[in-house]
């Protein structure tokens, strides 16, 4: 290269990262300067389910023996606890997606460790939510800290929830830092109150060497601590259940079946968040073809990790088919419980392990649907998990109800559970209604990578 040829290039490198960063930072902002109509009408409508569940929680603990009928001796937990399974299990979706891509230094994670982050921080606390609706005496909440044994699985599970909800914020949060300076910059026409709060949560961000230093450090602890804690908080909710004497649980594979399918279902959650991302705000140029195509090569990949565990969940039992083992395996293959769980073997393992294989299923369109099928049927695995197994003791079923022997959710236990789906997606709307739900600053230093290089080529 002359020296002309690399005095052209060189200001046209410089041209295009300054002008790009300026639109990149436009459209990255837009989200937070306009709320349309239909913007309006989504946050009502959320608002109004939230509202609808907290009703439904107030009738429930008035009248509770009226309102979850189907809630017995037998089946004790019901549609709150494959609630809680499933929000405990998408939350891994900050481990995946921002920390595991972060650490192993794949550059495309940049657009989407917000968003997962975001859904991480929102999927464990409608965890904790779900607890709570699950719970006879809500009251009492405070005993398992104050009187809680160590030796009791519950304990930890709160441990690991608690640390590990406390480890997200702050990882969410430290990264925002930078974000804080340019909405405080950059935003015009806000409320006063809301460039006040942008302006506290900066914390004085000037953007000097010591300060990236130190960020990027801080970073880089909490990315490492995020992960094990992820692994951890559902390998414990699995042993809740293995130490319980249930047939189908009874079972030293629940760790690592558990957490396949959170990896799986993370991934699932991640298609469907950034593709309804990408078109409410018009990122396409930011949450590109390509992250598409990423994440169906690894939903491809996670599915049949997941086969593999519940080929090994089932396997074994299946082929002893003794006493209560049979029983349970019977009622999820041809009995009762039968149209479901084919239904989740189809939507959720085979068809996400087959049809990405092919690039034209890996396109946006294609792939959501893929994903929205997975996210579903990953609902109710854990709600064929919890139910199912209950309903087959080790102690026979007799001299009761027949009613008894069944579990159906009433209205009033879907009615929560919808509140709870509904406040997660309004904590991640309003999120991205007052912060940019894309890093602005993570996406142009990975726009940017390698311009220190170029510019001082010679």
């Amino acid at each position: 290269m002359t020296d002309k040829e690399f005095a052209a290039e060189k200001t046209t490198y410089e041209t295009f990262t300054q002008e790009e960063y300026m639109v990149m930072k436009r459209d990255l902002l837009q989200p937070i300067q306009h709320i349309g109509t239909w913007g309006k009408v989504w946050i009502g409508f959320l608002i109004t389910v939230c509202l609808a569940g907290v009703y439904a929680y107030y009738i429930q603990e008035t009248k509770s023996k009226y309102v979850t009928v189907s809630l017995r001796d037998y089946t004790m937990w019901g549609v709150y606890i494959s609630n809680f399974v499933f929000f405990v299990a998408l939350s891994l979706i900050g481990v995946l997606m921002s920390a595991v891509l972060k650490l192993t230094n794949f550059e495309w994670y940049r657009p989407l460790a917000r968003i997962a982050e975001v859904i991480a921080v929102a999927a464990i606390m409608l965890a904790g939510v779900s607890i709570v609706a699950a719970m006879g005496r809500p009251d009492r909440l405070h005993y398992l800290v104050m009187y809680g044994r160590i030796q009791s699985p519950i304990v930890w599970d709160i441990i690991v929830i608690l640390t590990y909800v406390t480890t997200s914020l702050v990882l969410l949060f430290i990264p925002m830092i930078p974000s804080m300076s340019t909405c405080k910059n950059h935003l015009t026409n806000k409320p006063k109150w809301q460039m006040k709060m942008y302006d506290l949560l900066s914390f004085g961000w000037e953007g000097t060497p010591a300060q990236w230093k130190s960020l990027k450090k801080n970073v880089k602890i909490l990315t490492i601590m995020v992960i094990p804690l992820g692994v951890s908080i559902h390998t414990v909710t699995a042993w809740l259940f293995a130490t319980t004497l249930r047939a189908e649980w009874d079972s030293t594979n629940f760790g690592a079946y558990f957490v396949s399918g959170a990896f799986l279902l993370g991934v699932a959650g991640m298609v469907v968040a950034i593709f309804t991302i990408r078109k409410s705000y018009n990122l396409e140029k930011y949450l590109t073809e390509m992250h598409f195509d990423k994440l169906g090569q690894a939903l491809v990949l996670m599915s049949f990790i997941y086969i593999y565990f519940n080929i090994n969940e089932y396997l074994v039992p299946a082929y002893k088919m003794s006493g209560l083992h049979a029983n349970h395996l019977l009622s999820l293959f041809v009995g009762e419980d039968a149209l479901m769980y084919w239904s989740v073997v189809l939507f959720g393992m085979l068809i996400p392990a087959i049809l990405p294989l092919f690039k034209g299923m890996r396109k946006p369109l294609p792939l959501t649907l893929i994903a929205v099928g997975v996210v579903i049927a990953a609902w109710f695995k854990r709600y064929l998990i919890v139910i199912p197994g209950l309903a087959h003791p080790y102690l026979p079923i007799q001299d009761v109800p027949v009613s008894w022997t069944h579990y159906s959710p009433s209205l009033v236990e879907m009615t929560i559970v919808a509140a709870t789906f509904a406040a997660m997606l309004l904590i991640v709307t309003l999120f991205s209604r007052f912060f940019p739900i894309i890093s602005v600053w993570e996406v142009a230093e990975g726009k940017l990578e390698g311009k220190d290089e170029i510019i001082n080529y010679k």
